[in-house]
């Protein structure tokens, strides 16, 4: 999964990208058209590896993992640089908008003053659906040049195309429109922006954590954008990443913060998305796998390799729970726990699986 940092310029999205990744990559107040996105590649938390580990005692564990990246900040009124910003952000699984909250003198807002819902709704959001609109136009106009010469035009790309100009003239995002499956493949080649799943992360004062003002702003974003919104100080957050893990227990107990942000927003993103984690277990390997809701057996064993897809004979499964009650594989397959299961079964968030193929 590859989920894109951004927001206005000085909005904390590099502090966030070190606080999430554990990088220290140095932090600055000046926007620049030059630098390059930062990347950083983290392990995705799973007790039931861990668990599943201490059984096995497996030569190789593999996480799932989560690639970030942090791009330069758009600033309102720089078609530069905020062209560059979007045209990168194109192949990303989804957004994280990170939205300052905190007052800092030595930190300039590039508007003159901090304003939340300001920022979020009149800069950011907006230039998404700007170069959206820009794609569609472009597009359109491309199609009628087509059809003046005598090439055959695609009329199912053209209603939906116009169907999205409707909308992002009236400012709304894509993902706020229920198109069909047919109505996606005719516009997956366009590399929409505003269509990608998003999650807000409001980037508080330390002093704000926990407080009425904090939850109050939230819950406007909530209502307003209606996308999950989480809030945390980058500041901590980047402090709590540096930490050896017994002192960062200690740090987030004293500051009534259940757990660090980097696991928090996975979490988050992961329900956004629809994904969930399957398991296969042995003795040279634990490993987790992503796959969305929904995916058959089948389409599950692919992750894997392709051939395991294309000679899928049936597929063990059980759920992680079941297993655990049963304290070994042996004993739940003598419980009558672990099943066998054809291509069509959809995989369930834990299962444990063993997958029987030919080719």
């Amino acid at each position: 999964m590859k989920i894109g940092i951004i927001g206005l310029a000085n909005s904390g999205k590099t502090t966030i990208f070190n606080a999430l990744t554990g990088q220290n990559i140095p932090t600055t107040v000046y926007p620049t058209t030059e630098a390059q996105p930062n990347v950083g590649v983290v392990k995705v938390p799973d007790e039931r590896v861990e668990r599943l580990t201490g059984i096995y005692q497996p030569k190789k564990v593999t996480l799932a993992t989560v690639e970030y990246i942090d791009y330069l900040g758009i600033t309102k009124g720089d078609p530069q640089q905020n062209r560059k910003v979007l045209d990168m952000i194109k192949d990303v699984d989804a957004v994280v908008h990170v939205i300052r909250a905190f007052e800092d003198e030595s930190i300039i807002h590039p508007t003159g003053n901090v304003d939340p819902l300001r920022d979020a709704e009149k800069t950011v959001e907006l230039e998404l659906i700007f170069s959206d609109l820009e794609l569609v136009e472009k597009r359109l106009e491309r199609m009628e040049e087509g059809a003046r010469k005598g090439k055959k035009q695609d009329e199912k790309e053209r209603a939906v195309l116009l169907r999205c100009k409707e909308v992002l003239e009236e400012e709304i995002p894509l993902r706020r429109v229920a198109f069909n499956e047919d109505e996606l493949l005719s516009l997956r080649h366009l590399q929409f922006i505003s269509i990608k799943p998003e999650v807000m992360l409001l980037n508080l004062h330390e002093d704000d954590i926990g407080s009425e003002k904090g939850s109050a702003l939230v819950e406007q974003l909530r209502k307003r954008f209606e996308l999950p919104v989480v809030a945390l100080s980058g500041k901590i957050e980047m402090e709590i990443a540096q930490l050896g893990q017994d002192e960062a227990k200690e740090f987030l107990k004293d500051l009534g913060i259940e757990e660090p942000a980097m696991a928090r927003l996975i979490r988050i993103c992961y329900d956004h998305l629809g994904l969930i984690s399957f398991h296969t277990v042995g003795k040279d390997e634990v490993r987790a796998w992503t796959i969305k809701k929904g995916t058959t057996a089948q389409k599950a064993a692919g992750k894997i390799h392709t051939d395991i897809e294309r000679g899928f004979i049936r597929a063990e499964v059980i759920s992680f729970d079941d297993f655990i009650k049963s304290g070994s594989m042996a004993a739940a397959r003598e419980k009558g726990l672990v099943r066998l299961e054809g291509k069509t079964y959809e995989v369930q968030d834990g299962d444990i699986i063993n997958f029987r193929f030919n080719v």
